[in-house]
């Protein structure tokens, strides 16, 4: 029995994205200016790392996105790096970058993926990725939700939280 997705669904995507991403950016807007780039927000992480950090995985969807558009979704993620190494060489490269660049891309990454949704069909949600998760999967796990989960990270440092409060 096959499910018919609709456009409902990728604009309900979509919305997710962006209200993540606005509780994401409202996080970061909190923290002194000073201390965006003091480790310690996400182990030895500072802001500037996760907002690479949430750049990188968005533009990794954006990119499993534009593997669907071009019909190739399988042969998405048949050779990616171990996700602990690439999210090293995310945080080493915004180590030594500036922060307004950092931004940049953040934003550039959310754009595309944002727009790729928009774009989308919805037939393609169902489709695989080489490791198995579903296209809507991979857009949620590298989008909204991770969004979210470092706007959570940002307000536990704030308020000394061994662990971000997610029973909201």
């Amino acid at each position: 029995m096959t499910v018919e997705r609709t456009l409902g669904e990728l604009e309900a995507l979509a919305s997710e994205l962006v209200a993540a991403r606005d509780e994401f950016v409202a996080a970061i807007a909190d923290v002194d200016p000073q201390l965006l780039t003091t480790p310690g927000l996400a182990g030895e992480w500072s802001a500037r790392e996760v907002i690479a950090h949430v750049g990188y995985w968005a533009g990794h969807a954006a990119e499993a996105m534009h593997h669907a558009a071009q019909g190739r979704t399988a042969d998405f993620g048949e050779d990616d790096m171990d996700v602990d190494e690439r999210n090293a060489v995310v945080a080493r490269v915004a180590a030594e970058t500036q922060l307004a660049t950092v931004r940049q891309r953040e934003q550039a990454a959310f754009d595309a993926l944002l727009t790729a949704i928009q774009r989308a069909d919805p037939a393609w949600l169902d489709e695989r990725v080489a490791y198995g998760d579903s296209l809507e999967q991979v857009i949620r796990d590298d989008g909204s939700d991770h969004y979210h989960e470092h706007a959570l990270d940002l307000r536990a440092w704030f308020t000394g939280a061994d662990e971000p409060d997610d029973a909201e």
